[in-house]
């Protein structure tokens, strides 16, 4: 029986909702075979083997900076998702997918032919921003300004919202994952030592902060000594790390601080009058808050549940389509898209 369902396809998680549940939160991570390019895990167990692999196996991480970035992996995975997620009894549903702000129309129809090669039959792309927002219970659609930071792992959405559309918008590509990237060259840079993927993702969650803390907090971590290639057990700090990961945090500011510039004085003061609100995994990180408030100069909010509030509002959506009526919303199939 057909249904409609939400997808939220994000460089580092997928997410699939139908009602009001959540059926599926898995990493966006697939292992191939490296010279035949046959699929063998999906999800948590790919995740898993990230930096562990032979090298006749790869792990692919398909969508990057919010974007497709590998399309037959892409395809595969999401196949595999919807299989997983419905056991296989779902025929050609309608689906909502979450799409980064400003996505080209070429990255757009990439993600619908993956949507539809997986097995959707109509198929309604909304941004990211605009799905957070209505996932946390804003009314953007009164000739009020409210203002969005997604922080995803691969981009940051910044959106202002008004009459149930989006007035200004930016999406920049430093994110959460950044974080890891910075931590892993800071440690190379004044340790000598290399670490992995998961050990940047584990300090970042462990002792990560955007501003630094008056008690310092500690980490034990091991990597592998560059100059003697032996492993090597070295302790790190949380302001060592914040001093690491400022750039990032700060560019993340600058990017929000860029979008208010562009943005009609009137829902300026809107926004200074109500605050950001901040949404996304990457706001999770310690301190993001307080940075931004004391970079931009007005308060900002962090919802109770960041990571899924996109997932939440698709599903609020397709149950109550009137919210998206001030925009162009609508289920489309790719042939929809051919200009003849």
């Amino acid at each position: 029986m057909p249904v409609d369902i939400g997808i939220d396809m994000g460089t580092s998680n997928t997410v699939i909702c139908v009602g009001k549940s959540i059926v599926l939160d898995e990493p966006s991570v697939i292992s191939i075979e490296t010279e035949t390019g046959r699929p063998l895990k999906f999800g948590y167990e790919a995740y898993k083997m990230i930096g562990r692999t032979p090298d006749k196996i790869t792990t692919v991480c398909p969508i990057q900076r919010g974007v497709i970035a590998s399309y037959d992996e892409a395809e595969q995975l999401l196949r595999y998702f919807l299989k997983k997620a419905y056991n296989g009894k779902i025929v050609k549903p309608r689906v909502m997918f979450s799409m980064p702000a400003g996505i080209t129309a070429v990255q757009q129809r990439s993600f619908m032919s993956a949507l539809q090669a997986a097995g959707a039959r109509n198929i309604c792309p909304i941004e990211s921003p605009v799905a957070a927002a209505i996932g946390v219970g804003v009314d953007f659609t009164k000739p009020h300004g409210t203002i969005v930071v997604d922080i995803g792992a691969g981009s940051t959405d910044i959106a202002v919202l008004s009459m149930g559309g989006l007035a200004q918008y930016d999406s920049v590509r430093i994110a959460s994952g950044d974080f890891n990237e910075a931590i892993v060259n800071h440690i190379r840079k004044e340790h000598n030592i290399l670490v992995g993927y998961h050990t940047a993702e584990n300090i970042k969650l462990q002792i990560g902060s955007v501003v630094r803390t008056p008690v310092e907090i500690t980490m034990i971590v091991k990597g592998r000594n560059l100059y003697t290639g032996l492993p090597q057990v070295f302790e790190v700090t949380a302001n060592e790390i914040c001093d690491a990961i400022s750039d990032v945090s700060q560019s993340i500011c600058s990017a929000v601080q860029s979008v208010l510039e562009k943005t009609p004085p009137e829902l300026v003061g809107d926004i200074a009058k109500d605050g950001l609100i901040l949404t996304g995994g990457g706001s999770l990180i310690r301190g993001m808050k307080e940075r931004m408030e004391h970079s931009i100069g007005i308060k900002a909010q962090l919802v109770s549940d960041p990571k899924l509030c996109v997932a939440y509002g698709i599903s609020k959506a397709l149950k109550n389509f009137d919210l998206l009526k001030n925009g162009d919303y609508e289920f489309r199939s790719l042939q929809d898209l051919v200009i003849e």
